[in-house]
């Protein structure tokens, strides 16, 4: 058990028979009376968020997440299947799940999983991947004071704001955490 004054950004634990992880945290002390700990806080199996907050001196129950090395190996529509690198056997995560960072994940591609009880929970992506253009908006330099950017899309169906010389068939570098265009390779 922990304090759950000791929260913070990243951490997982139980609470009411589910996995969360805290995505926000943020520490209020009024005047009076105890403090509150306000999370945002995300379901590990349903993908849901949710805003909780504690009274200070509340205790959660701490896991512990082994995080293991996966290859993403194809999607089905509602599962994407996952196989250890080691054992090769093959996992599945759910789509609820993957929402934010399915459009990074191509076919082949090496990941790691948070793992709890032999249970996958959560994909961790590198904070860039490289992706090809199949797809770029026309555009053409005008009298710009600023950098123009248009509308790209990669090969793995996410969409891009890109300078404007990025071409169809470019490979581009993608920042995982925001979704913005890095660099050309």
């Amino acid at each position: 058990m922990i304090d759950v004054n000791e929260l913070r950004t990243g951490v997982t634990f139980t609470m009411d028979g589910e996995l969360y992880k805290v995505l926000e945290y943020q520490h209020h002390k009024p005047g009076r009376g105890k403090a509150t700990i306000r999370t945002k806080l995300r379901n590990l199996r349903t993908g849901a968020t949710i805003q909780h907050n504690f009274i200070s001196g509340d205790r959660v129950q701490d896991v512990r997440i082994e995080r293991r090395g996966m290859q993403y190996l194809y999607t089905d529509g509602d599962l994407y299947h996952f196989m250890d690198t080691e054992t090769y056997e093959q996992t599945a995560l759910p789509s609820l799940v993957l929402e934010d960072q399915a459009p990074y994940m191509k076919e082949g591609m090496d990941l790691v999983i948070a793992m709890h009880e032999q249970e996958a929970l959560e994909v961790e992506l590198p904070t860039a991947v490289e992706l090809a253009v199949v797809d770029a908006e026309m555009a053409v330099a005008g009298d710009t004071a600023t950098g123009a950017m248009k509308r790209a899309t990669l090969e793995t169906g996410a969409q891009v704001q890109v300078p404007l010389f990025v071409a169809v068939g470019d490979v581009i570098r993608v920042d995982t955490r925001t979704g913005e265009y890095i660099t050309r390779m």
